[in-house]
């Protein structure tokens, strides 16, 4: 027996493309949340990190991004604690193991990134019980897991 609905966890490099893009894959991971067919789960350095990014570079997307993750209502995890982090630093880029240490503490399915150098050309998901994958691809996971 499968379970409701698929834990997600953006990074944010995916929540930032499926924001300020209205078509595409990313976008399309948002609208599966939105009508609550998936769990959308990020972390508070997500959160302030798209937020930092936005501000910096779409400054007026500012308030429609924050209104957007308002009503998106993601789950919403601490940050790791140290050791978590320090454990992930040996297999990925010291600025990632946070992100990769929050992923794999919320118990989410998969991790949805657009960081193929650091994530998925390395392989990171056989340190984790993570599928990491691009948006485009999860969305090729989920037709599977309706049919």
């Amino acid at each position: 027996m499968r379970k409701q609905r698929l834990n997600v966890f953006l990074d944010t490099s995916a929540l930032i493309a499926g924001i300020a893009s209205s078509r595409g894959a990313a976008r399309a991971v948002l609208q599966l949340a939105e009508i609550r067919l998936i769990e959308v789960i990020v972390s508070r350095q997500v959160i302030v990190e798209a937020d930092r990014n936005i501000e910096e570079k779409l400054p007026e997307m500012l308030n429609e991004y924050r209104k957007f993750i308002e009503l998106l209502a993601p789950v919403l995890i601490d940050d790791p604690r140290k050791q978590d982090v320090e454990r992930f630093k040996k297999v990925i880029d010291h600025d990632d193991a946070p992100i990769l240490a929050s992923a794999v503490n919320s118990g989410a399915d998969f991790l949805v990134t657009w960081d193929r150098k650091h994530f998925i050309a390395k392989n990171i998901h056989i340190h984790s019980n993570l599928k990491i994958v691009t948006p485009g691809e999860f969305l090729k996971y989920f037709r599977e897991y309706l049919e």
